[in-house]
Parts: structure tokens; C-alpha cells; sequence
């Protein structure tokens, strides 16, 4: 049986917390040294699908054709075994030169010494076409360990069809609020007889909690990579969720948690049972698709408050990483600039890996994209964003997990929102002293 995300990273988790890669870090190359004009061999990981496997291998392809003294291993696995196997190899001290990097193990794996500090490679690998919000996703300690491939952003995703056709005026995300999103969920489930419920419920992803927290001029984390967002802020999240459910906009509690634990086709959005969800902006062209309605990206509510207007920020979709034990990292570094800086593999790789980071790149490849594909770059280019959050916190990785198990609790009303709050910070708290 396949992994989950969630799960997939919970075992990998358990591997980074027995300290298997305690002995990495040093033994490489000078990232910094001149490009060699012998052969070259480098190793290069990702995750994804069979597309993505053949759209990254027409970039190697275009690389060597360019470098043709240079050979690009590549080395593809799907979501399932990739963790369990990148923790493997770097233990061993046998990583892939290059890295296909997540968000949730940034730190665990850098903190470790896995990961070449990218500011050292910066005469092979320019970053002055990608903004510094997006450049900070990858920083730990202040150390350049990755690159974004991409960058998404939170959105409320309305479908406009089931609008239409009950008479609802589409919101101005302007100026909207958590409570109008509220009274206009209201409105959807009650012109529908329940047919179709106003709001898909969320809270089972960080993107979500994030938002929350910012609007509330709190943070997940500290700086210092503590948890850091006061109970009252986390439960008053749980609290709006919970009166979605349970004033019928949302859908039931059984529903919400066997849709969040489905495929994506298989979700509210996605199924035309409910009007408004909440998805990273990279999700809508697989929604659209799935849902064959019109689907619409809408700027989050916001809650009145100062803080609210610096509440978007960029995700990284992922990132690029270099190993610090690599022997060639000055080329696997001209390998990255090459993916993240041309246009020639932007229009290879387009939005596989997000909507490109590299401004230039976004530019040349958005007008050949799909209808929405084309409306999330968009989307993700005409917006005001904050700093980006602290990277997730060695020993934080399964931060989703523990927050899909309290978003349960309260949903079925096994906990209050304010006791969940209080031990979903307890426990997180630990995993990262643990670590």
C-alpha cells in the first residue's frame, strides 16, 4: 500500500530522529572553483510523475547538450520511498549531488551538515532573478541550503458555475472578511437545500494555520525555531472551523476528514459539493480539470486588523538543494542555475515544479500555459506578500500530522478548540526538543 504525504514524512522523520545523519557534512568539492573541462558525473533526485520525469529529463537533456563534458544521472522515485531513500544514501554518505528538496525537512537535513550552504556556489548559481521572499524559504541560520523551484500562494478557490446558478454575488476579495466568508457560505448551503455546502473545510495542511496566525500578528515559530503562536489565536482557528461544521456551511466532521484523507479529485472543490475551499494556487489547474466548472481564484478574508495585509506569503512548491559532500558541487551549482535561470528549461518544465521563481523565466513561459495554469501565475505575480515564515524547525516535520489529529479532535468534538491549542504546542513543543 502506498504513503500519504503525512505518512511518507512521518517515516522518514523517524529515521532524521535516530541521528543517521549525525556524520554527514564536509568531505565535498570547492563550490566556488572553476568548471571542469573533464568528464563530470553528477547524480540529480526528484519526486513525482511519470510527466514530470520526462519533462525534467528533456531539461538534463538540454543541459548536457549544452555542457556535453558533463553527464546528468538522473535518479527518479515516486512520493512513497523517496524519503526513506534520500535519508539512506545520506547517511551512508552516498547522496545525489543534486537534490529535489521539501520544505517540511529543510532544516533537518541542513542542521545536520547534508546540505552545501548555496552562497558559497554563487559564481556558478545566480538568485538576482528570484525575489528575496521567495529566496528567504530556503534559508536556515541564514545559510542558503535551497533554492525554490517554484512558488505558490494560499487562495480561496470559488466556483463560479454553483454561484451562478443559486444567484450569488461573487465576493470582493478586496476587502472580505472571515466572516463574510462565513454568511456567503451560509447563503450557498441554504439556496442548496444542503446539496451543496458553502465552505470545504481545511485545517489539515500548515498553509492554512499559517495565515491565520500572520492575520493575528503571531507566527507559528519564533525565530529560535520554538513554537510560537499563542492558544488563544490557534484556538480561535479551531473555533471558526468548528462553526462551519456545525452551522451546516461546511460539510459534516466524517465528511471533511474522509475528504482530507482522499486523492484531491475527490475533494469538495473538486466534486462541485461545495462552493469555496482553501488550496495552494499551483492545485487549480487539477482542480479545474476534475471539476469541469468554472473555478476562480479569490485573495484570502481577511479580519480587519493591521496584520492582515501581510498575511500572503510565498511556498516554495519545492526546492533545489546541492549535497555538501559532492565532489563536483561547482557544476551540480551551474546544473541549478541552469534549471532555475533559462528559459530553455522554463519552457521544458513550466509549472511543474510551481509557478517559476525566476521572474525573467515567468515571464517567457506564462503566456504559453494553459487557461489556469496561466490564471495561478498570474494570480501568484500580482501578489502583496510578507516575509516568508521561519523554515519548519528541525524535529517539526510531522507538524501536519499532529495538526490533522487535533483538527479531528475538535471537528468531532472530542476536545475544545482551547485544550487542542494547548497540546498541539505541547506536542509539537516536544518533537523539536526531541530532535
Amino acid at each position: 500500500m502506498g504513503y500519504s504525504r503525512r505518512e511518507a514524512l512521518t517515516l522518514a522523520a523517524g529515521i532524521l530522529a535516530g541521528g543517521s545523519l549525525a556524520a554527514c557534512g564536509g568531505g565535498g568539492g570547492d563550490a566556488g572553483g572553476d568548471i571542469s573541462k573533464e568528464a563530470v558525473k553528477l547524480r540529480f533526485t526528484w519526486w513525482g510523475s511519470d510527466a514530470r520525469h520526462k519533462r525534467t529529463q528533456q531539461a538534463i537533456d538540454l543541459f548536457t547538450k549544452k555542457y556535453p563534458n558533463i553527464t546528468v544521472s538522473g535518479e527518479f522515485k515516486e512520493w512513497n520511498g523517496y524519503w526513506d531513500s534520500l535519508a539512506t544514501t545520506v547517511a551512508a554518505n552516498d547522496a545525489p549531488d543534486i537534490i529535489q528538496m521539501d520544505e517540511l525537512y529543510l532544516a533537518s537535513y541542513a542542521e545536520r551538515g547534508a546540505l552545501l550552504d548555496l552562497g558559497a556556489a554563487t559564481k556558478h548559481l545566480k538568485t538576482d532573478g528570484i525575489d528575496p521572499a521567495a529566496l528567504d524559504t530556503g534559508k536556515v541560520d541564514g545559510k542558503q541550503y535551497a533554492i525554490p523551484t517554484g512558488v505558490a500562494a494560499y487562495a480561496i478557490v470559488a466556483n463560479t458555475t454553483i454561484l451562478d446558478q443559486y444567484k450569488i454575488p461573487l465576493p470582493d476579495d478586496a476587502t472580505w472578511t472571515w466572516d463574510d466568508l462565513k454568511r456567503i457560505g451560509a447563503d450557498v448551503s441554504k439556496a442548496s437545500g444542503g446539496k451543496v455546502t458553502g465552505v470545504q473545510s481545511w485545517g489539515f495542511d500548515t498553509g492554512g494555520l499559517n495565515i491565520w496566525a500572520r492575520q493575528a500578528g503571531a507566527t507559528l515559530y519564533d525565530a529560535a525555531g520554538k513554537v510560537a503562536i499563542p492558544p488563544a489565536v490557534l484556538a480561535g482557528f479551531w473555533q471558526y472551523l468548528l462553526d462551519l461544521a456545525k452551522q451546516g456551511i461546511a460539510p459534516a466532521p466524517s465528511v471533511t476528514v474522509e475528504r482530507a484523507g482522499a486523492p484531491l479529485d475527490q475533494s469538495g472543490t473538486a466534486t462541485n459539493t461545495s462552493a469555496f475551499g482553501a488550496w495552494w494556487t499551483n492545485q487549480l489547474p487539477s482542480l479545474s480539470t476534475a471539476s469541469g466548472q468554472s473555478l476562480k481564484l479569490l485573495r484570502l478574508p481577511g479580519n480587519g486588523q493591521p496584520a492582515a495585509a501581510q498575511s500572503p506569503y510565498y511556498k516554495p512548491s519545492m526546492f533545489w538543494s546541492v549535497s555538501s559532500r559532492s565532489r563536483q558541487p561547482a557544476e551540480a551549482a551551474l546544473f541549478v542555475d541552469f534549471l532555475l535561470n533559462t528559459t530553455e528549461a522554463g519552457d521544458v518544465l513550466q509549472t511543474d515544479r510551481g509557478v517559476p521563481s525566476n521572474s525573467t523565466v515567468r515571464a517567457a513561459v506564462v503566456p504559453k500555459l494553459a487557461a489556469n495554469d496561466k490564471a495561478a501565475a498570474d494570480y501568484v505575480s500580482a501578489l502583496k506578500v510578507g516575509a516568508a515564515p521561519r523554515v519548519t524547525p528541525n524535529g517539526a516535520s510531522s507538524v501536519e500530522a499532529i495538526l490533522k489529529r487535533h483538527s479531528e479532535e475538535v471537528l468531532f468534538e472530542r476536545q475544545t478548540p482551547q485544550k487542542a491549542a494547548e497540546s498541539f504546542i505541547a506536542e509539537l513543543q516536544k518533537e523539536i526538543d526531541a530532535a
